[in-house]
């Protein structure tokens, strides 16, 4: 599938149940083609009004960390520009937790995203994004500070925003999985 059959196929979802509950599907923002890739977890129910992922609160914070390193979902040189996605593409209802039989069910929506997009880094922010992408089961604080790797791209685990937004102290660790980050991204030339 490219990015219209993809973006199609998501719209048209019906594989678990969230598909009832959804106003809009959360495919992804940026640039398609951006060079660094921020994985989130699931949409909340301000993502499912607007049909985009990180906005509200978590959404400012989200962009101002980007904006300290040089980063914008916005429009901007390629070079500066994010792709931006979820592992769910439906809001789970009272912005529970993803199920396992629903993340099963959206995997690959994202995995494809990641295919055709080919960044050259990816930022996984909040466990569910990190367990699916890194197979792992591992609390986030045992797996920052690190590089891991999804298909030979660098993956830099970090806190979710809103996380941080409840967890003030943790924004300085984030800070320090945003430092990794810029450095491997700058040392693969």
């Amino acid at each position: 599938m490219d990015w219209p059959a993809l973006r199609a196929a998501v719209a048209g979802c019906t594989a678990c149940k969230l598909c009832s509950s959804r106003r809009n599907p959360v495919f992804g923002v940026g640039n398609e083609q951006a060079r660094w890739m921020i994985v989130g977890e699931a949409p909340g129910e301000q993502e499912d009004r607007k049909g985009e992922p990180f906005v509200g609160p978590a959404g400012k914070l989200l962009d101002n960390m980007l904006a300290a390193i040089g980063l914008t979902r916005s429009e901007a040189p390629p070079e500066r520009q994010v792709f931006i996605a979820n592992v769910l593409k439906c809001r789970p209802p009272q912005n529970r937790n993803p199920q396992p039989e629903e993340i099963a069910q959206c995997e690959h929506y994202l995995k494809r995203q990641i295919e055709l997009a080919q960044p050259r880094i990816i930022l996984a922010m909040g466990r569910f994004a990190v367990q699916s992408l890194l197979q792992s089961q591992d609390a986030i604080g045992r797996l920052r500070g690190r590089v891991h790797r999804y298909r030979d791209i660098p993956v830099i685990v970090t806190y979710h925003p809103a996380y941080l937004l409840r967890n003030l102290p943790d924004k300085a660790r984030s800070w320090e999985d945003l430092c990794l980050a810029l450095d491997t991204f700058r040392q693969q030339g």
